[in-house]
């Protein structure tokens, strides 16, 4: 019996963060955005990297994000076609950060050859790559297009709570991402922000703490504050050049919150870090139930 029977792809753009090892054998295409530079023009995630942006903001240059190339998603959607497949749910950045979903939602409409459902997700990073991991795992367990599109996906969207800290807003601020981010005053107090997706998909800080020391316990704080009495759930724990802390991240979260289905762990994509730099971690909550 086919694990797949209905034909199913997925379409994402590359801040959908998902590690090679976890989404092996998943059929997700990714478009990636671009990123402007002083040398040229680069793909997210094939010619440039999240540590090739913080080599360059630490020299000060401030590199411009902008939306994939529009041939390259109408050629993506044709490769799909030609790969088998007869149905895509769609699941871009946010369009509170991003264009890319209307380009993607248009595109998609140009397509009659396929069935595609493009998701208005008002999020970003590891809920998006969650989201898509979660939804291969239904569709692998025999869940039907009809309850993907109208139920799960909308259930997900609505019920993933991520959390990153950062170490400065000065990038979202330059970068004009700055949202409904508050402006913090004690930087030289090493005063760390903690954000989240607003539910119109543009940014808004939810605490603060002082010092690195106090933003894991903070993040694992936040994402306990959402379980409540479920017990069938995900986590998700991200970095932006901060392996290491991501790692005891991962040890602490799943102490304080045992029996989630999975945990996955990510790093930053290019694209992010124009805005967010390094020394970002975050954690996330995906309920399924």
């Amino acid at each position: 019996m086919s694990i797949n029977p209905e034909k199913i792809a997925f379409l994402v753009d590359s801040c959908a963060e998902m590690e090679p090892r976890h989404r092996k054998g998943v059929p997700v295409y990714v478009v990636p955005l671009r990123i402007g530079c002083a040398d040229g023009s680069f793909n997210d995630g094939e010619d440039i990297f999240a540590k090739d942006i913080y080599r360059r903001l630490e020299r000060g240059e401030l590199p411009k994000t902008s939306l994939p190339d529009m041939i390259r998603v109408a050629e993506t959607l044709d490769r799909i076609k030609a790969d088998g497949y007869e149905r895509v749910i769609a699941l871009p950045l946010s369009s509170g950060l991003s264009g890319t979903h209307n380009m993607i939602r248009l595109q998609c409409e140009e397509h009659k050859d396929l069935t595609t459902v493009v998701f208005d997700t008002c999020s970003g990073a590891i809920p998006l790559g969650g989201i898509v991991l979660q939804l291969w795992e239904d569709i692998q367990e025999g869940m039907s297009w009809e309850e993907l599109v109208e139920q799960r996906a909308p259930h997900l969207l609505k019920n993933n709570f991520p959390f990153f800290s950062v170490d400065t807003l000065e990038y979202l601020q330059k970068g004009g991402r700055i949202g409904k981010i508050t402006a913090l005053a004690g930087t030289l107090l090493s005063i760390k922000p903690i954000i989240t997706f607003a539910p119109d998909g543009q940014l808004v800080n939810v605490a603060k703490v002082r010092g690195r020391k106090q933003v894991q316990g903070k993040l694992i704080e936040l994402v306990k504050e959402h379980v409540g009495d479920h017990r069938d759930f995900n986590l998700l724990v991200a970095n932006g050049g901060a392996e290491e802390e991501m790692k005891q991240l991962k040890k602490d979260l799943m102490a304080a919150i045992p029996g989630c289905r999975h945990i996955w762990d990510s790093h930053i994509d290019a694209t992010l870090s124009v805005y967010i730099g390094s020394g970002v971690l975050g954690a996330c909550i995906q309920l399924l139930d």
